[in-house]
């Protein structure tokens, strides 16, 4: 298990790089659009090729931090369900879903990218619009997105199984909204103390 917790550790660090360096492209987006927003104002200039800059930099944001997403374990679950069973409950419900969903779901989606980005870049694919970019970087975006957090369901697997087997402490315990508000609370009382 050891060599498969190592393993794991490699691509929470590889996700959590990826992850963080995403929120830039936001920043960037943002520049771009507000860019083109006054150049488009001011000089009644635009192109599209700005328009599908910002889709690409959203698309990249979205696509390339999703692992990073679930390493925090901040996915989207029905956390009200979740929250009335045991920690051992979730964390089978945790590894059961990683297994027969998010696993099955993106090998699929990678099966389909590979031939779909493969063809996108051999054929030179441009967009239809006028002064439009090129497609395969948005394509390529999703395959590696998918692989991305095909590599992170690999990790939380394993992770999973050790938090199981109490091998490891249990590295994202999950706070109902009612124990967060309490926390939340918690620390505001505290801060008004001093």
């Amino acid at each position: 298990m050891g060599g498969l917790l190592g393993l794991s550790n490699v691509i929470d660090r590889v996700n959590e790089i990826i992850g963080k360096a995403m929120a830039w492209l936001i920043l960037v987006a943002v520049l771009v659009s507000a860019t083109n927003a006054v150049v488009r104002k001011v000089f009644s200039v635009s192109s599209n090729s700005w328009l599908e800059l910002q889709w690409y930099l959203f698309g990249a944001a979205f696509l390339l931090a999703a692992a990073y997403t679930l390493k925090q374990n901040e996915h989207v679950r029905i956390d009200i369900v979740y929250g009335m069973f045991s920690r051992r409950i979730q964390h089978w419900i945790d590894l059961l879903g990683h297994l027969l969903f998010l696993m099955p779901f993106v090998a699929l989606m990678i099966y389909y990218l590979v031939p779909y980005v493969s063809l996108s870049l051999r054929s030179g694919e441009v967009s239809t619009n006028s002064g439009g970019l090129i497609i395969w970087p948005a394509k390529a975006l999703l395959l590696a997105g998918f692989t991305l957090l095909a590599f992170q369901g690999v990790s939380e697997i394993i992770k999973k199984i050790a938090v199981m087997r109490g091998d490891i402490p249990d590295p994202t315990p999950f706070i109902t909204a009612q124990q967060a508000a309490e926390m939340e609370a918690a620390a505001l009382a505290e801060e008004i103390r001093k």
